[in-house]
């Protein structure tokens, strides 16, 4: 079995290939514009998700040419960061207009940005104590 504390350079550049193309696709071409269920409030909330996909390409472009766990971890709590604030103004903005439709959507998409938020937070806590382990010099034998 692999050593779940470590991935793959590939890995961390097709994070990076993916992150850039989703700032790309909603910066640029087809830009978030085209979405019917976005409104114009989702500007307010650009900045922060920009951030997040820009946090996400650096730290695994970083982790492609070093090899360490605790800048990993470190990388993953900073985009983590990022991510939550994302979120919260998302949910402070909620730029989602779902028309006439089915009038449970904007429910559904304040339980995703729930548990998204909750996730991450709990996904920074075990990346701390990762980041621990590893300044620690504790890291798990492959088996």
């Amino acid at each position: 079995m692999a050593d779940r504390t470590t991935t793959r350079p590939s890995g961390n550049l097709g994070s990076a290939i993916v992150n850039a193309l989703l700032l790309y696709g909603i910066n640029i071409w087809p830009g978030w514009q085209v979405l019917p269920f976005l409104t114009a409030d989702m500007d307010r909330a650009l900045d922060l998700i920009n951030a997040s996909l820009i946090a996400g390409i650096i730290v695994n472009l970083v982790c492609v040419v070093i090899r360490a766990r605790a800048l990993l971890a470190l990388g993953n709590i900073v985009v983590m960061g990022f991510g939550v604030a994302a979120m919260l103004r998302l949910w402070e903005v909620f730029p989602f207009d779902f028309g006439d439709g089915w009038s449970g959507w904007p429910v559904v998409v304040r339980v995703l940005l729930v548990l998204g938020t909750v996730g991450s937070v709990i996904g920074a806590v075990v990346e701390v104590v990762n980041l621990f382990r590893a300044l620690a010099g504790f890291e798990p034998k492959p088996r």
